[in-house]
């Protein structure tokens, strides 16, 4: 009995000291775009200016990582002035009141491919989503490691309370239902 109670004693402390690695965002090398259609024949792209991520992984190939995402919705840039302030205006992410769209999730890897699960949060409306995750691999470089990341799904931007739309007199609405987003990130490892 006390060979039992000394390796389960051992299992638990092996448990509790498995290595934790915090990752940050190299923002200078890391991109946050969305597309989405426009006028039913074409499509209009913007992206976040100011977003950040955190990660902490607690294996080589970042399975079961924690991942935090945030991007302020005032920084929307579309290179059209006068649409990122319709952008930000309450007939979409009406950023006065809700600054910020917010993920928090898990990598997960199913059948050997790699997804990012969790909840998306846009004007207080948090729904499960998942992204297919491409992960990059990391490498060793200038004193530190990086990893890199891309991500890409779809989400229906009226379910998150973003209903604005006109209908076109030939059919269609003039913005596309479908979002769909394009993140290519790369993360340092922190001291």
């Amino acid at each position: 009995m006390k060979k039992f109670n000394t390796l389960f004693a051992a299992m638990l402390i092996a448990g509790a000291t498995v290595a934790q690695t915090n990752w940050t965002l190299d923002k200078g090398h890391s991109s946050v775009a969305f597309s989405v259609a426009h006028m039913v024949v074409s499509e209009t792209t913007g992206n976040f200016k100011d977003f950040d991520v955190k990660a902490v992984s607690k294996s080589e190939d970042f399975v079961g990582a924690e991942v935090e995402f945030t991007a302020k919705t005032a920084s929307v840039f579309t290179d059209n002035e006068k649409r990122d302030g319709h952008l930000k205006s309450d007939d979409f992410f009406n950023a006065e009141k809700f600054p910020e769209i917010k993920f928090k999730g898990t990598i997960v890897k199913e059948g050997g491919k790699y997804l990012l699960k969790g909840n998306l949060t846009m004007r207080d409306v948090t729904k499960p989503v998942t992204f297919d995750l491409t992960y990059g691999g990391k490498v060793k470089a200038y004193g530190g490691e990086k990893a890199g990341f891309k991500f890409t799904g779809k989400v229906n931007r009226q379910e998150f309370g973003l209903k604005f739309n006109k209908a076109l007199e030939g059919g269609g609405l003039v913005v596309g239902d479908e979002v769909e987003f394009t993140c290519k990130i790369e993360l340092n490892k922190a001291a």
